[in-house]
């Protein structure tokens, strides 16, 4: 799998970088770097690539990238449409993990801090009490000068190392690869993907847009992200009809066919198997 290296601009004046973005394409393309990334999203949704993880984002969602693990978050049709006036709202905070000096981590103060760091390699999704106070930590954040930065952003850090509502995305197996040819192919398999997941695919469809044979595509994209292009998929499918049913304004069987499953039987038996619930019940836990 390859991403795009992308570089991350700071300041003179800064050890660190903190910006505020109002628009949905800046982190649309597969891409790594190698300071840690705190994220939150104020206002957007649509669909996120973390690692090898593949899931729905929205409105409040926070989420900590470790160095250099790859991610993406393609946000929905709407937001890319003037008549709709759905701006995205996006407070972004980049650091490198040795910005505060190369002993701060190493210090027993900050074990939890240091473990937390570790963690984020696989990626981190932030609920609960700690997700609120980060949320209000990156809006003080973006307005702060000198010391108190680096003190809220510690601060931060703390409550989400903290709490126990925390979920890591990626698999602690997946280990992306960086060959710089490779660099927009993995972009140009998802965007294809997301474009096309309600419809059946071909193989040599996603094969052609991979510039592959279809043995070749198969190979390539099985040993760069541990699953099929079936498996994925169908996760891709599955993530959408959880945001159908969040929105909860179509019936399961209509959700099923616009999610791009052809067999209602099959969409159950995928949906629980990567869910852990049924459609149905899915809705309730959400809408309770």
């Amino acid at each position: 799998m390859k991403p795009q290296l992308r570089k991350v601009s700071t300041s003179p004046t800064h050890s660190f970088s903190a910006r505020r973005d109002t628009v949905p394409y800046l982190n649309n393309r597969w891409h790594y770097h190698p300071e840690i990334e705190l994220i939150y999203f104020e206002r957007g949704s649509g669909t996120q690539f973390v690692g090898d993880s593949i899931r729905n984002f929205c409105s409040g969602d926070v989420v900590l990238i470790g160095s250099n693990l790859p991610h993406y978050w393609s946000f929905d049709s709407s937001y890319f449409s003037p008549q709709n006036g759905r701006g995205a709202d996006i407070y972004v905070t980049h650091f490198n993990d040795d910005f505060w000096g190369g002993t701060f981590l190493d210090l027993p103060e900050n074990t939890s801090i240091k473990h937390l760091l570790q963690q984020a390699k696989q990626g981190i999704a932030i609920y609960g009490a700690a997700r609120a106070r980060v949320q209000e930590l990156l809006a003080a954040l973006l307005e702060a000068e000198g010391t108190k930065r680096i003190i809220l952003l510690i601060e931060a850090l703390m409550a989400i190392a903290s709490s126990k509502d925390i979920q890591l995305l990626s698999s602690i197996g997946f280990a992306p690869h960086f060959q710089h040819r490779e660099k927009d192919r993995i972009s140009n398999i998802y965007d294809f993907a997301l474009r096309n997941f309600k419809q059946k695919i071909a193989l040599s469809e996603v094969a052609a847009v991979a510039g592959m044979s279809d043995n070749a595509f198969c190979r390539y994209f099985k040993s760069r992200t541990g699953k099929t292009f079936s498996q994925f998929l169908i996760e891709l499918r599955v993530g959408h009809a959880c945001k159908l049913l969040i929105e909860n304004q179509l019936n399961v069987k209509q959700i099923c066919y616009e999610s791009g499953f052809h067999n209602f039987a099959g969409f159950h038996k995928y949906f629980k198997q990567i869910t852990g619930k049924s459609p149905l019940n899915y809705q309730r836990a959400y809408l309770q």
